[in-house]
């Protein structure tokens, strides 16, 4: 069994009271010694019945907050403002109906409409992008905003977790911000960070990418399994076969490292998470070739580096253009004739 077993649950109200209807859901987290992340989509009474269940059977219950998606739904760089707000808002409801949080989860991505507008290659995002790459100033500004909102909710009492894309570890190593400002992400201090390194999302290279990131991560998350936000009109993600599971789980397993599914929904759906019971995490496993992903992430790292520092850029580009010049006109002289 698995110690440090964290589960994630996007579902509204209506369906989160469907999905803990089977009280089997309950007794299979607590025979795992498992706790959820229950994305905060609402504050309806039927969140606030599970949440009070949870409590009574000393399930671990961790808030993972959201934003309508007119906002932005997770939260980034542009709406630093409205993530405030709902912390706030959700501090409120909570102490309203006494409900008790093992920990808060900040899910720092892009927003929600711009990853639709990349995703069908609308020049609007680019050009989103492009402003925040320019604007290192509204990178700062939602930097400390973030840092203001971790501090109060560590002030609060709360464990504090991010769920993070894997190529912000880029970025740091770069001594980077510019993935940050393309995507519009933002470093927050906390208690745990989460890499997302679901194999569903990276194909072909599949848990190349989670074995090269493990190393390094803090807590691991694994999916999908099924379920989340669909981006509009966008064509839905992979899930995870139970094989494609299995070794995505014992990799994490051997990294050490606390592990997250995506997500608790998808698991029972599929009839995972029963399976999970007898689970072998240490059976064995082959470990995935990870060459052409570090290739592929030090070239990454480098073109962050130059990206961060486009005076040298233009420096190296203007000596090599000059290099070209001097030897052009080189053999011009030599072609010469001589008088």
């Amino acid at each position: 069994m698995h110690s440090h077993l964290t589960f994630f649950c996007e579902l509204d109200g209506a369906d989160l009271k469907k999905l803990f209807d089977n009280r089997f859901v309950y007794d299979d987290l607590k025979a795992l010694g498992a706790s959820v992340s229950m994305g905060i989509l609402d504050f309806s009474d039927e969140r606030v019945a599970v949440v009070r269940r949870f409590n009574q059977l000393g399930i671990p219950l961790k808030a993972w907050l959201l934003l309508s998606k007119d906002e932005g739904y997770w939260f980034n760089m542009e709406n630093h403002a409205q993530a405030l707000q709902r912390y706030a808002d959700f501090k409120d409801w909570s102490d309203q109906h006494e409900l008790r949080w093992s920990g808060i989860g900040l899910d720092i991505e892009p927003d929600i409409n711009q990853m639709t507008d990349a995703y069908f290659l609308r020049t609007r995002a680019l050009k989103k992008a492009l402003q925040r790459y320019l604007s290192k100033n509204s990178l700062k500004q939602a930097s400390l905003a973030y840092r203001k909102l971790a501090f109060t909710i560590k002030d609060d009492g709360y464990f504090l977790e991010a769920y993070h894309f894997p190529f912000i570890v880029d970025d740091r190593k770069a001594g980077s911000t510019v993935a940050q400002r393309l995507g519009g992400l933002v470093d927050v201090p906390v208690d745990r960070e989460v890499l997302m390194l679901y194999s569903s999302l990276f194909q072909p290279l599949g848990n190349r990418i989670l074995w090269s990131y493990a190393a390094e991560a803090q807590a691991i998350g694994i999916g999908s399994t099924g379920g989340g936000v669909v981006m509009d009109e966008a064509k839905l993600p992979k899930t995870l076969s139970w094989d494609e599971f299995a070794t995505d789980l014992r990799l994490a397993w051997q990294s050490g490292k606390p592990v997250y599914v995506f997500s608790l929904e998808g698991c029972v759906e599929q009839d995972f998470l029963a399976r999970l019971i007898t689970f072998d995490w240490a059976g064995e496993v082959s470990l995935p070739q990870t060459g052409l992903v570090e290739k592929a992430r030090t070239g990454l790292s480098g073109f962050l580096w130059l990206l961060e520092r486009p005076l040298v850029m233009l420096a190296g580009m203007a000596g090599v253009v000059g290099a070209v010049i001097a030897i052009r006109s080189g053999k011009r002289q030599k072609k010469t004739p001589k008088k």
